[in-house]
């Protein structure tokens, strides 16, 4: 095996880690992507990247990039659920669509970029969710 190959496994495990921490915090509140869709996303968005291999040009990155936030977008889409007046599985959707740029991220030896990103990522799933709660409540009770 090449030093490439392991370089790139460990990106892709890396990936998946970050992702499976999301993917966790998505299951258990019972969202219709978790732990299984997550990781995929992510490292499928990173070994789109690696198979360019180390002299891929920017052109070409561009190029994959453009199809992967294209692609992922509507993956994210089917994590939208419309209830009625209600809509539910945006921050799942938008999520998802940062689990491919974390893995994008990874592929391209920036991991300061995707450690921030999944961090805020779970910070705004997890801490923010009591405040948007009250909002909500907030809100219901202004329409009653």
């Amino acid at each position: 095996m090449s030093p490439d190959f392991w370089q790139d496994l460990q990106k892709i495990a890396i990936t998946y880690f970050l992702m499976l921490v999301i993917g966790w915090d998505r299951e258990k509140e019972a969202r219709s992507a978790g732990v299984r869709t997550f990781p995929i996303v992510g490292m499928a968005s990173c070994g789109y990247l690696l198979i360019m291999g180390p002299a891929g040009d920017a052109a070409a990155q561009s190029r994959i990039l453009q199809g992967l936030i294209t692609g992922i977008g509507f993956v994210g889409g089917g994590a939208i659920l419309k209830d009625g007046p209600n809509v539910r599985g945006l921050a799942t959707a938008a999520s998802i669509w940062n689990a491919g740029v974390i893995g994008s991220a990874i592929a391209m030896n920036r991991y300061g970029i995707a450690i921030v990103l999944a961090a805020l990522n779970l910070f705004t799933l997890r801490a923010l969710l009591p405040l948007k709660a009250r909002i909500d409540r907030d809100e219901h009770a202004d329409h009653t």
